[in-house]
């Protein structure tokens, strides 16, 4: 290939095992890899910074010619653990939430359960940088990924989304997939999907490469994330944006 594929990661722990697989193959030398939080990567793609990314599915509908391009994405069936509304109080008492400003794919979750499954109707603020501080009473608040692992044991009340979902859907939730907005090489879209696939053999290694005593990471990539997009959960997916 003459010029480099730039591809866009998310620098969370969940996408670990996927990046380990690209990192480790023959694409290597063949791609540019940039990590960012998830809003971030949504502009990169659309401005065309970025040939691929693992891009939040909220912003896919936004994004002309945005196709999915790789079986395996970040996804769960039942509680996933790093995407959750923190409270004090039960759901039921919850009068504002902060919107954690990293994940657009988060916001819309948090948004469409609460009118669809909670039946509630609540304030949403954006969120500071140290909103986590804020939570408190009435006010609960969005947080995801390796920030919510963190708090996990800092609340009284916490509502995994994606168990939520499952719970409102009987379906998988997909939180983000890699996604392309022009053609690119069939081989290495092969290759690309071959990579990730690859990555989930070491995740062993890749727990060891990444300490995090705040939860226990094997758990986390072999029961909370499910990285194969199937048939479910590409169902789960549709279900999602005809909410949205």
């Amino acid at each position: 290939m003459s010029a480099k594929i730039k591809v866009a990661g998310v620098s969370y722990l969940n996408t670990k095992p996927l990046l380990y697989g690209i990192e480790k193959s023959n694409l290597r030398n063949d791609i540019d890899l940039i990590l960012n939080h998830p809003a971030k990567i949504a502009e990169g793609l659309q401005s065309g910074l970025y040939d691929i990314a693992l891009l939040p599915v909220a912003v896919i509908p936004s994004l002309p010619g945005a196709r999915i391009v790789s079986e395996y994405g970040i996804a769960a069936n039942g509680p996933v653990a790093s995407v959750c509304i923190f409270s004090q109080v039960p759901i039921e008492d919850v009068r504002e939430v902060y919107l954690d400003y990293q994940s657009r794919t988060s916001i819309k979750l948090a948004q469409a359960l609460m009118k669809y499954h909670w039946n509630r109707e609540v304030i949403w603020k954006s969120a500071p940088e140290n909103y986590i501080e804020y939570i408190n009473g009435a006010t609960a608040g969005v947080i995801i990924g390796d920030r919510a692992l963190k708090q996990l044991n800092n609340f009284e009340y916490i509502y995994d989304l994606s168990e939520h979902w499952k719970f409102y859907t009987g379906l998988p939730f997909i939180f983000a997939a890699w996604v392309a907005c022009r053609e690119l090489p069939e081989d290495f879209l092969n290759q690309f999907n071959e990579a990730n696939r690859a990555g989930l053999q070491y995740i062993k290694e890749v727990v060891t490469d990444n300490p995090f005593p705040y939860y226990d990471l094997h758990t986390y990539y072999t029961q909370n994330i499910q990285y194969l997009l199937d048939t479910e959960a590409h169902k789960g997916l549709r279900r999602f944006m005809e909410l949205l």
